[in-house]
């Protein structure tokens, strides 16, 4: 396959400008992205939420990347990929704005608006940064160039749970549901009234850095890629046609789930079991993430293909699922041996392992991209917005989740997990390699 780099408006002096540019959008992100862990237990007491109605503040924000993945590929199509991720900016400071009347009014669903305007921008920022970043260089090294932008990424998701416990809860040590449900009627609302107003100033603030970061996107200079239809493998006039792109889509579909389930239900998982600030903890599954990026730059590809790189990390999130499932929700043994000793706060061992999926997930997504977009060519673009509509699993099983936690119970429910890492595991020994159906 071939591809041509092109200048959009003047040649770069190397792939140094790019790799800043787009690496600043994947830090971006992870910072939205990763709030979600922390705002869901938020929402949960602002808007006295059930969990299963918690975690739709999950589904709007990922059901927006299969409802728009389409339409933001054919602005793409239209504009190219700079122009397009300026549009994608602009949206995410339009639905950051949304969150203002939405803590005015207390109003579920225009955080839920917000939330789908929110992952709308984000989807033609995913959908133009991710080919963007595997065809700006050689193909074999595209999953250690992922991994430097997933290290950003997952850097921010460490750094967004904190900061919002920081900014917006520390005027409340150790609230909770249970906490402000125990109120009277006038104090629970005072409380719930002044919680949502500490979200207005971060949100208009994040907003405005969003308008800022597409004005300086606009001006910089960004190679343009061209990319012509391979000539050594058959081409297809539908992207449907191609299997690795079609599987390694479904195989997005169960990471997606499987890494939201395992960001965003800690805090939930922690109220249930009675740890206070909840919204902090989605910061130790970002951290074992970024531990899992690091491993990942240091072995992919030099040690570790992407495919075998897909497959450990299969095996280990089954491992760990396992160990979630038979965990003490009493004990802190996992915390005393890796992190207390640094002063970390620990958590019970049900929690930790939990937080050490993030480990687990960390190399999925760098290694099923340049996986699924192989041998692609002329349909990259088409080939990442349908790859882009698998992140709907992060919409979708943590519904799955909660539905089977009203069932058999929160610890119980994370048994979902086997499925998706399996499913992973199998696309990593084997689907990648079909090119036919």
């Amino acid at each position: 396959m071939t591809t041509t780099v092109t200048p959009s408006r003047s040649e770069p002096t190397s792939a140094l400008v790019p790799m800043i540019a787009i690496g600043t959008l994947f830090f971006i992100f992870g910072f939205i992205t990763w709030l979600n862990g922390a705002l869901i237990p938020f929402l949960q007491i602002i808007c006295d939420l059930s969990e299963i109605q918690a975690l739709f503040v999950a589904f709007c924000f990922y059901i927006a990347y299969v409802v728009m993945a389409l339409p933001m590929s054919w602005i793409l199509d239209k504009t190219g990929y700079q122009k397009g991720m300026v549009i994608g900016l602009g949206l995410v400071a339009l639905g950051l704005l949304l969150f203002v009347p939405a803590a005015k009014t207390h109003y579920f669903s225009i955080f839920l608006l917000a939330q789908f305007v929110v992952g709308s921008g984000l989807t033609i920022l995913q959908t133009a940064s991710n080919p963007y970043i595997v065809r700006i260089g050689p193909h074999e090294s595209a999953a250690a160039r992922i991994a430097v932008m997933g290290l950003l990424n997952k850097a921010a998701g460490v750094l967004a749970p904190i900061l919002f416990t920081l900014l917006i809860l520390s005027d409340f040590p150790d609230v909770s549901k249970a906490s402000v449900d125990a109120m009277n009627d006038a104090a629970r609302t005072a409380t719930v009234t002044e919680m949502a107003q500490k979200v207005i100033v971060p949100y208009v603030g994040m907003a405005i850095a969003m308008l800022v970061l597409a004005a300086a996107l606009f001006k910089v200079n960004l190679p343009a890629i061209r990319e012509e239809a391979p000539s050594d493998v058959p081409s297809h006039e539908s992207i449907l046609r191609y299997p690795q792109l079609v599987l390694g889509a479904l195989a997005l579909f169960f990471y997606v789930g499987v890494e939201v389930i395992a960001g965003d239900t800690i805090g939930l998982y922690g109220s249930s079991i009675g740890i206070s600030n909840v919204t902090s903890l989605t910061a130790y599954t970002m951290a074992a993430m970024v531990m899992g990026y690091l491993l990942g730059l240091v072995l992919i590809p030099k040690v570790l293909t992407q495919n075998r790189a897909l497959c450990a990390s299969a095996a280990l999130g089954l491992i760990l699922t396992v160990c979630i499932l038979f965990a003490s929700d009493n004990t802190t043994v996992i915390s005393d041996l890796l992190w207390s000793n640094f002063g970390v706060p620990a958590v019970p061992d049900s929690v930790a392992c939990i937080a050490l999926l993030g480990l687990a997930n960390a190399m999925c997504w760098p290694a099923i991209w340049p996986l699924a977009l192989a041998d692609l060519g002329k349909f990259t673009a088409r080939g990442s917005a349908l790859l882009i509509m698998g992140i709907a699993g992060g919409a979708i099983l943590p519904l799955v989740y909660g539905g089977l936690a009203n069932i058999a119970g929160q610890k119980e429910a994370y048994a979902l997990l086997l499925v998706g890492y399996a499913a992973m595991g199998w696309y990593g020994m084997t689907g990648y390699k079909k090119r036919s159906w």
